[in-house]
């Protein structure tokens, strides 16, 4: 502490070159600086080789004290269990941590052994992006040793690696689907990487190669799926074409999970409702039409009958 208190002093002595009106005369008389850059030397001497280890444990009980925080501001959640010996992660109550406790919906979840694949099916906004959200930031959380937005986590050491959230780059001169396509290249090249047993690695792949034609895709997605399937990892996949679950090299390894939606109100004044509730199986509805009727761009409406607000 008295040592940066000097440095701090020290900073605040080398500030006066940034007054140009009494830095000049000052330095010509006194060689302001060279004593200065002296005073910080000897310092940098006699402090320098603790320095490191000092920034490290003060980094150190900086982040204890964030977990500390957290488990404080949250006091229903599970300290997890992080063991070599395990080969799936099993969650009890898994929620996303940054959604609200009065609108924060938990499900259980399950994720592994490696060799196998949870396809995570539903309509638009059911809440499959989420998922892959909520496993994702509390795998991070429980690997840092901090509580995770669960009543119960337990899993192995595991990479993380994701395909979510993929953008375009204009400045890189990169499409929607070449990015993908560089994304998933990271994901498999470090999947290939991974020796059977701990660590492993869980991957989380969020509606992969959605920028060129379904024929194309399809076939992608079931070829890059059964690679992965031969490798020693596990991970979950979110996807809007139901035939994957069914296909005959998926069908074995793939455990399919899915979010539905409901319609509330009275014809006319109806909408969308959604309880971000996990089932298992594939997804049976969609609601992309429903979507377009709700906004007020139905095909078949008369024209006219959408109005703007100005």
């Amino acid at each position: 502490e008295i040592e940066m208190a000097r440095l701090d002093r020290l900073k605040q002595l080398s500030d006066l070159r940034f007054q140009a009106l009494f830095h000049l005369p000052i330095n010509v008389l006194t060689c302001w600086d060279f004593h200065v850059v002296d005073a910080l030397e000897r310092w940098q001497e006699r402090v320098g080789p603790g320095l490191r280890e000092w920034f490290s444990v003060l980094g150190e009980a900086d982040a204890l004290c964030a977990r500390a925080a957290l488990a404080h501001d949250n006091p229903t959640w599970a300290f997890p269990e992080v063991r070599p010996g395990l080969t799936t992660l099993e969650a009890r109550g898994l929620g996303h941590p940054l959604i609200p406790d009065d609108r924060r919906v938990a499900n259980d979840v399950t994720v592994g052994p490696p060799g196998t694949v949870l396809l995570v099916t539903g309509s638009n906004m059911s809440g499959k992006s989420t998922l892959l959200r909520a496993i994702g930031s509390n795998v991070v959380l429980a690997q840092a040793g901090a509580p995770v937005c669960a009543q119960e986590l337990r899993m192995p050491p595991a990479l993380l690696c994701t395909s979510m959230r993929v953008r375009d780059s204009l400045e890189e001169g990169v499409s929607y689907f070449m990015a993908a396509l560089q994304r998933l290249k990271l994901v498999v090249d470090a999947a290939r990487r991974t020796p059977p047993g701990p660590p492993g690695l869980i991957y989380l792949l969020d509606e992969i190669l959605q920028g060129t034609n379904t024929a194309e895709r399809q076939g992608a997605v079931r070829r890059i799926l059964h690679h992965l399937l031969s490798l020693p990892v596990g991970g979950a996949v979110t996807t809007h074409d139901l035939e994957l679950a069914g296909s005959p090299e998926l069908a074995a390894s793939c455990r399919a999970v899915h979010f539905t939606e409901g319609v509330e109100g009275r014809a006319g004044e109806a909408r969308l409702s959604f309880d971000y509730r996990l089932r298992p199986g594939v997804a049976t509805s969609r609601n992309a039409l429903k979507l377009l009727e709700l906004v007020g761009l139905d095909a078949d409406a008369p024209h006219g009958s959408a109005t703007a607000d100005t």
